[in-house]
């Protein structure tokens, strides 16, 4: 930070910003040149003409002088001044041709680029996406594709005119006097090793300042959504809101001042070289042409010649530093491509048959024997996209989330299940749709192991509505034909009369035109449900994975949401996180699911008769559902962990009526909470939600 006048502090202990450019960057940028050859080669020619052009003007000014004004030779002199002006019309014209080409060759490559980079990201698994920052993520598709750009166009066409005029420049001095040539020539290495000494230092200001760029972007992109305004505004702490923002701010602030200085550093050295050379020129010509060496004219283009030849070197060094630091966006954005995605397509992939893809015959879904475990963070992740690095791993090497599961949801019907938090539920449902791939055993789908599936038919097959279902900001009809493309009005409106949802959507004055807000905040918590409901039920998939919501809503969103469920699992294979004893008591099988492993499992009744943990569960969670529904509670009978010292619920948070496991559980005044008690008496608190 800036601690005050002419006192600048910058960290660069990062590793990532300490990274140098990777061995054959330049290389792999060629496939993205290749395909612009032709319109390369059309950029470069007339960069090649302006370089012409630049070395006969000083050469026709000799000849002004020399040969016209000295003489007194009016005619020829007025040929000449023409024929410096047809060069300025032609040079003016290959200028706008050069730059024509060049925007155009530098916005195609920044399409290709990006459009690239945005379908590898979306390849990346579910892990991917929980840790990367996402203005870190934006920051690669923008900034550091316009970086990456400016070193094919720009530099390229540039270095190939600073290079051309260079020698063309040389040897026109040589053919007017070869020892002031000799001199300029020896002085040239004092024009390079500035920009080498800063170059280096420049590249490393420049990783640094990309970086601290997307983590401030990373903080807008946080708190500039819905959710996180809404967060910052109830938990009030706007001091420490603006105090973080402008640390990030400051750091950007202050790399930029020393980037700043030592490009200008850079160019005041440059510049004071190119003086004192031009000053020797001077002399030493001056000593000529009173010698009757050659004449004033010769010295004149000797000291225009120079003038150019110090700007190309200039440029030259110049060069050196914009293109190590294009090179550095061009090695973040690599960085990306070079993330291998978890879930791919096997060679031999082949589609689900249609017996099991949607003829109205649904089919059945197994797990063998899996077992899975959340990959690492080198697996999935790059350092350079998130901004907390911890030293020591999340979650040991051995931990399992899942421990040889086996279970078969049966074709149409009803699967719940359920447990308390952390026990693997959203886990099993995550990888039906293969968001991840198990760490051993197999998942089919009647009868295919679904890493043999392509992933289209797979998704095609496969419904899924999330407890907080999201909603693009674009209208209801845009985010419900997401399902369908090709969905016709009637379609959209079946499928919301089936959500019952229709009727509130027909009240509003643009319908299905309305716009839901960013992430659908402009709807309540059960339209937004049902308008997901609506676009499964557009879909219309065979299996349908379902996290019910748990937050609580009102009587008649309740009923809605029933009725609406009621109509997307008829018929279908279904895989239900349930929270609601309705769900529940119509489940044709459940699951209990507890330490990554299945305990239980039976129909409602079958479970409470046999007293174990779902019995438990029952008396101390859903008991208040069914009493608040009019039905008589059931009595609580002593719980089989009360038996075996496994399962040990302390009742003493408050429960939301739809939220039988107690996840928006209110803890009374006295801190109470509920436990878990292993065998042997040993309490520990419920698992992390997984």
């Amino acid at each position: 930070m800036i601690g005050g006048p002419g006192t600048i502090s910058l960290r660069f202990g990062n590793s990532v910003t300490r990274q140098q450019v990777k061995p054959g960057t330049v290389r792999r940028i060629l496939p993205y040149v290749r395909r612009y050859r032709w319109a390369l080669v059309l950029l470069l020619s007339v960069t090649c003409l302006d370089a012409v052009i630049t070395v006969a003007n000083p050469l026709i000014l000799r000849m002004i002088i020399d040969n016209g004004i000295l003489p007194r030779r009016l005619a020829v002199t007025v040929e000449l001044s023409l024929a410096i002006a047809g060069l300025a019309l032609l040079d003016a014209l290959a200028i706008y041709i050069q730059t024509w080409y060049s925007a155009r060759i530098g916005e195609g490559i920044i399409y290709d680029l990006r459009t690239k980079v945005f379908d590898h990201v979306r390849q990346q698994p579910l892990a991917f996406f929980t840790r990367a920052q996402t203005g870190s993520l934006v920051s690669r598709l923008n900034n550091d594709v316009i970086g990456a750009q400016q070193a094919v166009t720009s530099l390229l066409s540039q270095t190939v005119s600073t290079i051309l005029t260079f020698i063309l420049v040389l040897a026109a001095m040589f053919y007017l006097s070869w020892q002031i040539s000799v001199i300029a020539l020896v002085l040239i290495p004092l024009f390079i090793v500035p920009g080498k000494l800063i170059g280096n230092r420049l590249q490393r200001l420049a990783r640094e300042e990309m970086q601290l760029n997307a983590e401030m972007g990373s903080i807008m992109n946080e708190r500039f959504n819905v959710a996180g305004a809404m967060l910052t505004k109830l938990y009030g702490r706007p001091t420490e809101e603006s105090s973080l923002f402008a640390n990030r701010a400051g750091r950007v602030r202050d790399i930029a001042i020393v980037t700043n200085v030592y490009g200008r550093a850079f160019f005041i050295i440059i510049t004071l070289l190119a003086a004192l050379t031009t000053s020797l020129a001077y002399g030493l010509g001056g000593a000529l042409v009173i010698d009757h060496k050659f004449q004033i004219g010769t010295l004149v283009a000797l000291i225009t010649l120079l003038i150019r030849l110090y700007g190309p070197v200039n440029q030259l060094s110049n060069m050196q530093i914009n293109v190590l630091t294009a090179l550095v966006s061009f090695d973040r954005v690599f960085e990306v491509l070079d993330l291998k995605p978890l879930i791919t397509e096997r060679l031999t992939a082949s589609a689900l048959p249609a017996t099991a893809a949607g003829n109205g015959t649904a089919p059945q879904v197994e797990f063998d024997r899996v077992s899975f475990r959340y990959p690492n963070a080198s697996e999935v992740s790059l350092a350079s996209l998130e901004s907390i690095a911890l030293p020591m791993p999340e979650r040991a090497d051995n931990e399992w989330t899942l421990r040889e599961v086996s279970f078969r949801a049966p074709a149409g019907q009803l699967t719940a299940l359920v447990g308390p938090s952390g026990a693997g539920k959203t886990t099993i449902t995550h990888l039906v749709p293969r968001l991840y791939d198990p760490g051993s055993g197999a998942i089919r789908i009647d009868g295919h192991d679904i890493r043999d599936l392509t992933l289209q038919s797979l998704h095609d097959t496969i419904g899924v509505v999330t407890q907080d279902a999201h909603m693009f900001h674009d209208t209801i009809r845009a985010n419900l034909a997401y399902a369908r493309p090709g969905a016709t009005e009637q379609d959209l409106i079946g499928a919301c009369k089936a959500a019952r949802i229709w009727d509130l959507i027909s009240s509003l004055p643009n319908g299905l035109d309305t716009v839901t807000g960013d992430r659908g905040y402009r709807l309540s918590g059960g339209e937004k449900q049902r308008v997901a409901l609506a676009r499964l039920l557009l879909k219309a998939p065979p299996v349908v994975v379902l996290d019910e919501a748990t937050a609580h809503l009102d009587s008649e969103s309740e009923t809605a949401i029933q009725r609406a469920l009621k109509t997307a699992l008829a018929g279908r294979t279904s895989l239900v996180i349930a929270h609601r004893l309705s769900t529940i008591r119509e489940a044709d099988q459940i699951l209990v699911i507890d330490e990554g492993q299945i305990r239980e499992r039976g129909t409602h009744d079958e479970l409470l008769a046999a007293g174990g943990l779902y019995a438990e569960l029952y008396h101390t969670q859903f008991a208040r559902q069914a009493g608040d529904n009019g039905e008589p509670a059931a009595t609580p009978a002593e719980p089989a962990s009360a038996q075996d010292g496994h399962w040990s619920w302390v009742p003493s948070v408050a429960t939301a009526p739809d939220d039988p496991l107690g996840r928006h559980g209110v803890p009374p005044g006295n801190g109470g909470h509920a436990q878990r008690t292993r065998r042997g008496g040993t309490p520990g608190q419920i698992p992390p939600p997984c």
